[in-house]
């Protein structure tokens, strides 16, 4: 199993070589610099320690949002694209459980976390993912049962989580861990070794920004959650647990 020793960290000039040429793809071969303030933006998500994957998702989102608008009227810098950049950079870490603190990561409190949407639409968000990714077949047939019975679980949930308080949304919010955890784990029992390698690869190569700063068990967690992340990413499988 790889160790994360050879995985490497990418130079800042290679940085922001890459981010750049992922911009020229995005805007159709037109060639944006990454120079002057662009450069010290970019610099700024090196510093952070922003995966180059992640930085390119949040391109490709600043670039979803923008054609969905209609026909682009320019080419869009990379200076426009930070907002989604960040965002994902916040989804990605708090995914992974983990904490920016001076450059380097600690493990999160979930105590600490704050989620950005009720759990009424959180729940609503769910189903219609879930719904998604049955309609698309991703999943396979092994895949309906959980998805009927977690559909029905969460309709009966929605239909109740505005008066929900207490002790009964405790235990709402612990059957729907329950239901991800379930949902996860059929996920990743699907993966085939060469696949999982692979994985565990991308995984390391996100984290190498991290990895001197974090102890041996707290990588090794990390990386499980990584994968797991790039599991449930590949099957656009909706993250069903809620933070409170």
């Amino acid at each position: 199993m790889p160790d994360g020793s050879m995985a490497e960290v990418p130079s800042l000039d290679e940085y922001c070589r890459k981010i750049e040429t992922h911009l020229c793809r995005k805007n159709d071969g037109h060639l944006i610099r990454v120079v002057g303030p662009s450069f010290d933006r970019v610099s700024g998500w090196a510093a952070q320690g922003i995966p180059l994957k992640i930085a390119f998702g949040g391109i490709d989102r600043y670039f979803e949002r923008y054609y969905s608008k209609g026909p682009r009227r320019r080419p869009v810098r990379v200076d426009f694209c930070e907002a989604d950049v960040l965002d994902v950079f916040d989804e990605w870490t708090r995914a992974l459980g983990l904490t920016p603190v001076a450059g380097a990561f600690q493990a999160s409190d979930p105590e600490d976390e704050r989620p950005k949407v009720s759990l009424p639409q959180h729940l609503e968000r769910v189903v219609m993912r879930l719904s998604e990714a049955r309609a698309r077949g991703t999943l396979g047939e092994e895949f309906d049962d959980l998805i009927d019975r977690a559909s029905r679980e969460l309709d009966d949930a929605r239909n109740a989580a505005g008066g929900v308080r207490g002790e009964a949304r405790r235990a709402l919010i612990e059957r729907l861990a329950a239901l991800d955890a379930e949902l996860l784990t059929r996920a990743r029992r699907r993966v085939a070794d060469a696949e999982r390698a692979a994985l565990e690869a991308e995984a390391e190569q996100e984290l190498a920004p991290y990895r001197t700063s974090m102890d041996a068990d707290v990588f090794a967690r990390t990386r499980e959650a990584a994968v797991s992340r790039l599991v449930r990413e590949r099957a656009n499988l909706p993250t069903i647990s809620y933070i409170s």
